[in-house]
């Protein structure tokens, strides 16, 4: 068996999964766009979360609010995603590490609570 033979076996799977995972993507935004009903009515147009009225001029100012809670959520959404390697490497980074990101979660904690404070988590 040639080099060439072996690699490709080698990555076989992968092809094969990459195949399988493009195939049914497709296969499931063809069928929902074949298959859903497209009636939308004024209550499905209408403002739901975002505050303002979805089909409207683009150059809109928005409220500060929004951007606020955009902050916040990037801010806390960086905090799980730094969680979750260091809850896996806990073991292997020791001490140092520990108190480490106690001290990163003492920082954005007292920015939470600030934040809580001035109110940017409340909605009028």
């Amino acid at each position: 068996m040639s080099d060439v033979e072996r690699l490709a076996l080698d990555y076989m799977p992968v092809i094969l999964f990459l195949v399988l995972g493009v195939g049914l993507s497709l296969a499931f935004i063809l069928g929902a766009a074949i298959l859903a009903p497209s009636n939308p009515d004024p209550e499905k147009n209408s403002a739901y979360e975002c505050g303002f009225e979805a089909f409207s001029d683009a150059r809109m100012k928005f409220d500060v609010r929004f951007y606020l809670v955009a902050i916040l959520f990037i801010i806390f959404d960086l905090e799980v995603a730094f969680l979750f390697p260091w809850a896996v490497s806990l073991g292997e980074i020791g001490v140092f590490g520990f108190w480490s990101m106690v001290i990163f979660l003492a920082v954005l904690t007292i920015g939470f609570i600030y934040e809580w404070r001035r109110g940017a988590l409340e909605w009028e």
